[in-house]
């Protein structure tokens, strides 16, 4: 048990750290659950439930101090309206999660992985080719939205580059500046979804708990390391870490 919570407690330093700096500390705290011995589905709602305060408090930074920024509405549909709509994708979500076996969730999980990976690896510069060849319409973005709010709370990985992607093809702004909105959106679908997985327990809690706790301190570091690493360095070892774990997960289902 030792052993376990110290593994936890490593992958969430790395999971808080990479979050901090690009995203995709998902790919590290989900399997790092997984190895010690939850059920995939548990493994998942507790991987979620450890990572939502490092997103929270992402949200609250926002809002605080001289970088205070507003939250903004988004092809002319009010902030409260995205916002939501997000919780409201996000319940279904993790609802969808409880009620799938283990068994099948097990056969979904590479897919997941490797969608989310492609997308953490390739979104932002597909958002810019889509961008010069696709506009959709404002009717479009609760639909859309409804269904990425789904996405994140049954698995949720590179949720937040799918949303600036799709984002970008309805709203001019610069993608900076939805940055907060996006992190706001985030944090409330997941925050639904970890109320669902407390309610059905599904957190199993020494594990949750030692992966939030090295979490919160990567997030800490993750933010010096940032400003001494090069972005391009940065990206590289998240992409092979998330190559590297969905391909663990295609031959633990497949082979």
């Amino acid at each position: 048990m030792l052993l376990d919570i110290l593994i936890l407690f490593a992958a969430g330093l790395l999971a808080g750290t990479m979050n901090a700096l690009a995203g995709g500390g998902s790919f590290v705290s989900f399997p790092a659950m997984v190895l010690v011995g939850l059920p995939s589905v548990a493994a998942n709602a507790s991987s979620t439930v450890a990572l939502v305060p490092g997103t929270l408090a992402s949200a609250y930074a926002y809002t605080t101090g001289a970088g205070k920024v507003g939250f903004r509405g988004l092809a002319g549909v009010k902030f409260a309206v995205v916002l939501g709509t997000s919780v409201a994708g996000g319940l279904a979500g993790a609802i969808l999660l409880l009620v799938t076996p283990v068994a099948t969730f097990d056969a979904v999980i590479p897919w997941l992985l490797l969608f989310a990976a492609v997308t953490f690896a390739f979104g932002r510069d597909a958002g810019a080719w889509l961008r010069a060849r696709v506009h959709l319409g404002a009717g479009a973005l609760l639909p859309v939205q409804f269904v990425l709010g789904v996405y994140g709370g049954y698995f949720g990985g590179a949720v937040g580059i799918m949303m600036l992607a799709v984002w970008s093809l309805l709203d001019g702004a610069d993608l900076k500046q939805l940055n907060p909105t996006r992190t706001m959106v985030v944090s409330a679908m997941n925050s639904i979804a970890v109320v669902c997985f407390v309610v059905a327990g599904q957190v199993w809690w020494p594990q949750t708990i030692a992966l939030l706790l090295g979490g919160l301190a990567g997030g800490y570091a993750g933010a010096r390391v940032g400003q001494m690493l090069p972005a391009s360095v940065v990206r590289r070892v998240i992409i092979a870490v998330t190559v590297v774990m969905t391909a663990i997960f295609f031959r633990r289902a497949y082979f």
